[in-house]
Formats: C-alpha cells, sequence, structure tokens
C-alpha cells in the first residue's frame, strides 16, 4: 500500500472515530438533542496535496496573542514561529502558536469560512517533526466547539492567519450551526 493510501486510511479511521465520540461520548460538545439526530461531521474529501512537511521558520515576531474568543474573553497564546507554502499555485503564510500547556495550535479562517466551513474558522493541530520542522496536515482542519454549541469559549483566529484561498480540507460547516 502506498502513503497516500495510508494517510486516506488514517484519516478515514480518525474520522470515524470522531463521529462516534460526538454520537455517544458525555464529553461530546454535542447537546444531547443533537446527538440523538447526529448522522456524522460533513468532510471534504481526503487530498494527498493538502499533507505539507514545512519548515517552522522562528524569525518572524516573538511574543504573546491575546486571542479574542467566542464569549469576548483573552486567551493567550505565544508565537511559535511561521509556515510558507503553496496551494494550487497560491503562495500562504501563517503563524503557529503554543498553547500554555505546550501544544502547537494553528486557528485558521480561509476563503471557505462562513460559506462551506464555519464562520469563526477552523482549528489544526501541527505535528512537530523536530525543532525546525512541522507536517501541517489540512485534511484534518476542524471546528472548534463552539461551532456546535454557544456553551463552548473558542479563540478566533487573529488577523494574521485570515487567508484569502480556500482550504478545502477537513471539516465543513456543521448541519445544525446558526447562520
Amino acid at each position: 500500500m502506498d502513503d497516500h493510501a495510508q494517510q486516506q486510511q488514517a484519516l478515514e479511521r480518525f474520522r470515524k472515530g470522531k463521529d462516534d465520540s460526538f454520537r455517544r461520548d458525555r464529553q461530546s460538545p454535542l447537546t444531547p438533542e443533537q446527538r440523538r439526530t447526529f448522522q456524522g461531521l460533513r468532510y471534504y474529501p481526503f487530498n494527498p496535496a493538502l499533507r505539507l512537511e514545512l519548515p517552522l521558520d522562528r524569525h518572524g515576531p516573538d511574543g504573546t496573542v491575546q486571542m479574542e474568543t467566542s464569549v469576548g474573553d483573552v486567551q493567550e497564546y505565544r508565537r511559535a514561529g511561521t509556515i510558507h507554502f503553496e496551494l494550487d499555485g497560491q503562495p500562504a503564510e501563517l503563524t503557529v502558536y503554543q498553547s500554555p500547556s505546550g501544544d502547537l495550535f494553528l486557528p485558521i479562517r480561509d476563503a471557505t469560512s462562513g460559506k462551506d466551513t464555519y464562520g469563526a474558522g477552523r482549528y489544526l493541530t501541527p505535528v512537530q517533526v523536530d525543532a525546525r520542522t512541522v507536517i501541517v496536515d489540512f485534511n484534518y482542519l476542524y471546528n472548534p466547539y463552539c461551532a456546535y454549541s454557544d456553551a463552548w469559549s473558542c479563540p478566533l483566529p487573529p488577523l494574521e492567519n485570515w487567508l484569502r484561498l480556500p482550504i478545502e480540507g477537513g471539516e465543513q460547516r456543521f448541519h445544525g450551526e446558526a447562520s
């Protein structure tokens, strides 16, 4: 089996597990009413071109960023570095953040936000290969919990992570999302 087929199978297993968890887990972001009728999340098809191994440029702006949340609070993240890439021939740059717990965090808005995907943006957890390299697989973009219920507080992607290009990967707009 080639790498792309293995990546696709891994993604399908991940998505099935996520759907099962949303349907059955008491920690699900879905309300009990939503879980009763939940048929699964909607996803873009797997696209191997959306899996990128990229250098993490740590020479950009440093320091912390105060991210506003969906309920008006503020959460603090540290800039870990920037990534530069091309999708469909269009250059792009995003800032990768580090949470207080040390995890990498990539919140984005793109040209699909508010149309095919959640309007406030989506998240990704880059995988750190080494001190200078991360894997960013946009097939794993996911909606924050506030996409499912107003009971959740989610950081909003800062302007530096708003892209004009569409990233047609990962989760699409939740069918029960209020417009």
